[in-house]
């Protein structure tokens, strides 16, 4: 089989996932911790400021790009009946994309950021980024012109969305005047890079975060349920109300800035539109399962793949409400801000992170299942609960925040010193800290697992018998 697809890059990125998925729950427990006991800040380069971009780099980029990169390479391969364009081009993104992870993981400690939210890394590896971002294009995009389906399967569509527009989204927000080989500054300034940068953020969310993980929704969800996904028309309809209503929703990040009043206005508007074809696409998910309910019962990876979609839909609810000018301006700066982003990055990324690779992994190393079945139940329930625990915490915390600081006396002078309203939040960063344990400890049992399922693998040659159908 490895001579009729290219699987070695696709192990080689389902294994980096699990690695640099630990590593960046780690550190966010770290961080986490540091909020409760101030003295963890045990010097510059672990303090709290240097580790926490760390920490949102190391999920999304290393933990949720090594997974989308394994997903989007064998599900192309697989639908399109055609081995990976480029043997060396798809190695040369494995490497350069491990290769930008250790260089954000050396400069970010040491204070070398631009200080963009997302976009922290400095010039030299922007430049990196956007040379393994192309080679991906055209690795994924060669795939589909050889393929040997006429049809391009709706995952392909979702998938080739999410790597144009990175693409865009890198490369003008990156946009900077260099003034050494450290330290560059922005092309724009001022209200117009604040714009170019929540243009970029959020549709990060919204393409890297969303598009590329229904890619996954959409192969992996009716592979393990053996069943054809629900509607393939909503689907279709989903994909272009999602990459166009997206676009726009950036200025959502900027209500009661010096941005233009329409400016905000507009981001808020097509932020409640996203609500319609986000949950088209939870539902078409969700009722893939139309027949086969009993499976979710029996079935550990099903029930990571469909509450993925549970807290997708519950992301992508809380997402709109909060661009509402009148509560954005209860939660804007609290912690429900910090719930929210948890709920979409543990509860829908991680999740249908975890069960795509849980079906990937046994198929990568000849294997019929993973090594231990138990242990994917296990892990399951400890992220969830975990899920639970710390989204929860930190809703409470921001809403009771947001009233604080609001809170005014009948002379009309502030209730509450900003000091009150930390030292009341104290308690549900106790509870943020635990939640994030459980998540970490549930990243730590799939590592085992993935390390003995690996270690008892046969021979590469045999790992996967060649399909009838993708």
């Amino acid at each position: 089989m490895e001579n009729t697809y290219n699987y070695k890059v696709v192990r080689q990125f389902a294994v980096m996932t699990v690695v640099w998925g630990v590593v960046g729950m780690l550190v966010g427990v770290i961080i986490a911790a540091q909020l409760m006991w101030p003295e963890l800040n045990l010097a510059p380069w672990l303090s709290y400021g240097r580790l926490r971009p760390l920490h949102t780099n190391a999920v999304i980029f290393a933990f949720g790009g090594c997974a989308l990169f394994a997903t989007s390479y064998y599900v192309v391969q697989r639908t399109s009946h055609a081995r990976l364009f480029c043997d060396r081009l798809a190695a040369f993104t494995f490497w350069g994309w491990q290769a930008v992870i250790v260089l954000a993981a050396v400069t970010l400690p040491l204070g070398i950021t631009s200080g963009k939210e997302y976009a922290e890394l400095e010039w030299p590896i922007d430049i990196l980024i956007a040379l393994v971002w192309v080679a991906y294009a055209v690795v994924f995009f060669g795939t589909l012109y050889k393929r040997k389906t006429r049809h391009i399967y709706v995952a392909n569509w979702f998938f080739g969305a999410f790597i144009l527009t990175v693409a865009i989204l890198h490369i003008v927000n990156s946009a900077a005047v260099p003034a050494t080989l450290f330290k560059s500054y922005s092309a724009y300034a001022g209200a117009q890079d604040a714009m170019v940068q929540w243009w970029y953020g959020h549709n990060a969310v919204g393409f890297f975060l969303t598009a590329g993980f229904l890619g996954m929704m959409y192969y992996f969800i009716p592979k393990q349920a053996g069943r054809p996904i629900y509607s393939y028309r909503l689907s279709v309809v989903h994909f272009w109300a999602l990459i166009f209503t997206y676009m726009w929703a950036g200025p959502h990040h900027l209500h009661y800035t010096a941005l233009p009043e329409w400016a905000q206005s507009l981001g808020m508007v097509f932020s409640l539109i996203l609500l319609a074809p986000s949950w088209g696409g939870m539902i078409n998910g969700i009722m893939t399962l139309s027949g086969a309910w009993h499976k979710l019962r029996e079935d550990p990876i099903l029930k990571f793949l469909i509450v993925s979609l549970s807290f997708y839909g519950m992301s992508t609810f809380e997402g709109p409400m909060m661009s509402i000018k009148t509560v954005n301006s209860l939660s804007h700066y609290t912690d429900w801000t910090i719930g929210h982003v948890h709920s979409g990055a543990l509860g829908w990324v991680g999740l249908i992170s975890m069960g795509s690779l849980y079906y990937l992994i046994p198929r990568l190393f000849g294997r019929t299942e993973m090594h231990s079945v138990r242990a994917i139940n296990l892990h399951f329930w400890i992220a969830t609960v975990g899920i639970v625990l710390y989204i929860a915490a930190m809703w409470i915390a921001g809403v009771m925040q947001g009233l604080m600081w609001r809170a005014v006396g009948e002379d009309g002078t502030l209730t509450y010193t900003f000091v009150e309203s930390v030292k009341a939040t104290y308690p549900f960063y106790a509870v943020r800290l635990l939640g994030g344990l459980l998540y970490l400890t549930g990243m730590l049992v799939m590592a085992w697992n993935v390390f003995m399922t690996a270690m008892s693998s046969k021979p590469a040659e045999a790992a996967i018998p060649a399909p009838a159908h993708a």
